[in-house]
């Protein structure tokens, strides 16, 4: 359950900022001819000015287009411009719609942790259930009620990152 709340705050710190930094392109993942790739894997990721990040594409130049399809469906609001296989990608200005749609893309991340959270509940419910030879009743009705427990203190958590996104992203 930890590992949830962890890969929602990374996702979080990542993907759903203002501040647009070279990292936040680290884990785009583009589609090649050897599968799917992170794009800092198959190119040099760098930052020309605070509103343009360089994508050099030099080691891999045949992934240039891959990597252009990428960046532009990654949900992040970029338009790229390509010179070669240098990548330009221009930062937009920050705008109350765009801060909204991050908002919104907070919240779908937040609703896929919470169904992950959902599996590992029930992969761990399903647990004490198999060993109803060994183990009384009393003790795995216990057990599924700390199980319980646990999750709904996790969504709580989820719930409360969600809200500080939301309060740092709306400003």
């Amino acid at each position: 359950m930890k590992s949830v709340i962890e890969a929602l705050k990374d996702n979080f710190n990542k993907t759903l900022n203002i501040r647009t930094s070279p990292g936040s392109l680290d884990q785009i993942a583009v589609v090649t001819a050897d599968g799917k790739l992170a794009l800092n894997q198959i190119s040099q990721i760098s930052m020309k000015a605070p509103q343009l990040i360089l994508v050099n594409m030099a080691s891999f130049p045949e992934c240039t287009a891959a990597a252009i399809k990428a960046i532009r469906e990654s949900g992040m609001n970029l338009n790229t411009e390509v010179e070669g296989t240098l990548i330009r990608v221009p930062i937009p200005q920050v705008t109350r719609e765009h801060r909204e749609m991050l908002v919104t893309l907070a919240k779908q991340n937040t609703n896929k942790a919470k169904d992950s959270l959902r599996k590992v509940r029930t992969n761990a419910m399903n647990k004490p259930k198999k060993s109803k030879d060994t183990v009384s009743e009393d003790t795995i009705r216990l057990i599924e009620k700390q199980i319980s427990q646990m999750a709904d203190d996790t969504v709580a958590e989820l719930e409360r990152h969600l809200a500080v996104k939301t309060k740092e992203l709306l400003g």
